[in-house]
């Protein structure tokens, strides 16, 4: 059970890369290029809100996953 957590802190760490992509790029980008103003503050609060967020939290948990934070010991 151990190796499939630490197998899945790495699907954790792909899908937050995933994330941060799909975010950043096919969301806030298109908005801060329309140049309108209705559209700058979901753009603005999907970069430097959302972004950290969603990337820092499934990062960190892929990262805790594959180092063995999540360990279960049998005592």
């Amino acid at each position: 059970m151990n190796e499939l957590k630490k197998l899945l802190g790495i699907v954790w760490i792909g899908l937050a890369l995933f994330a941060g992509y799909y975010l950043y790029f096919d969301q806030a980008q298109p908005k801060f290029e329309s140049g309108k103003p209705e559209d700058m503050i979901p753009a603005i609060i999907y970069t430097f809100i959302l972004l950290p967020l969603i990337v820092g939290g499934l990062g960190c948990f892929g990262y805790y996953s594959m180092t063995g934070e999540y360990k279960e010991y049998n005592d």
